[in-house]
């Protein structure tokens, strides 16, 4: 009957199609695994006690939140978005070419930026959209929604193809530890430099992807005209 002690997962496909409350699902789920093993309340308590401490550090992710409302309310959003509309030559496409490959970097140098809520969101979204504007015509609400979940997919793409070129990262030593588990005999070194390609083709496929973005917003909205004051003077 050990195939009874799999009944947690079977919970949590349940609790999630019905839509219930997912930390009490996951809670309940790990409850009814640990007694169908013999393992008792108590000693499950204890088990999710040290689970909770080991992983504390998770929980700085609500620390975030306060520092995010006061960026937004003092204006660092309209301040990176002025910025941007200042640089001459920057599209949006090579701005989130360019975001993709710091992150990818930091991904290197194991430098966490944090994601979509504490970086993207405030930032890298408001500055791409600028770079549209400041660009083109004024992109339309399909297009902006368009860059919007492109500077998204940045964040996605660069931190998914590039965690694993940090030799010390823990998809590394899951990876590494699985395999010796097996009887493989794999570095932490060699994991990562077989990851460092993927990472590369991936940079490679965004730039090409994102210079197609900047030629058919072109085409569709032209380049912005910007004429100096002698050719305003002389058009008056």
């Amino acid at each position: 009957m050990e195939w009874i002690k799999l009944i947690g997962i079977l919970i949590i496909l349940v609790g999630f199609i019905l839509k219930l409350d997912t930390i009490a699902v996951v809670l309940v789920a790990g409850l009814v695994t640990a007694l169908v093993s013999g393992i008792s309340f108590g000693e499950f308590l204890s088990i999710l006690g040290e689970a909770f401490v080991a992983n504390r550090l998770v929980t700085l992710f609500f620390l975030t939140l306060p520092m995010i409302g006061l960026t937004e309310r003092f204006g660092l959003r309209q301040q990176a978005t002025h910025l941007i509309e200042g640089m001459k030559g920057l599209t949006p496409g090579r701005f989130m070419s360019l975001y993709m490959f710091i992150r990818e970097l930091a991904g290197f140098f194991s430098v966490r930026i944090q994601g979509h809520t504490q970086f993207v969101r405030p930032l890298v979204e408001p500055m791409a959209q600028a770079s549209a504007t400041a660009k083109y015509e004024e992109p339309s609400e399909e297009d902006a929604e368009k860059i919007k979940a492109r500077s998204a997919a940045m964040e996605n793409l660069g931190n998914f193809y590039a965690q694993n070129t940090f030799v010390a990262a823990a998809g590394v030593l899951l990876i590494t530890g699985t395999m010796e588990s097996l009887g493989y005999e794999i570095s932490a070194v060699a994991v990562a430099q077989a990851s460092l390609p993927v990472a590369l083709i991936a940079l490679l496929l965004v730039l090409i992807s994102n210079q197609l973005l900047d030629k058919k917003m072109e085409r569709k909205y032209g380049r912005k005209v910007e004429l100096s004051d002698k050719d305003k003077g002389g058009k008056q």
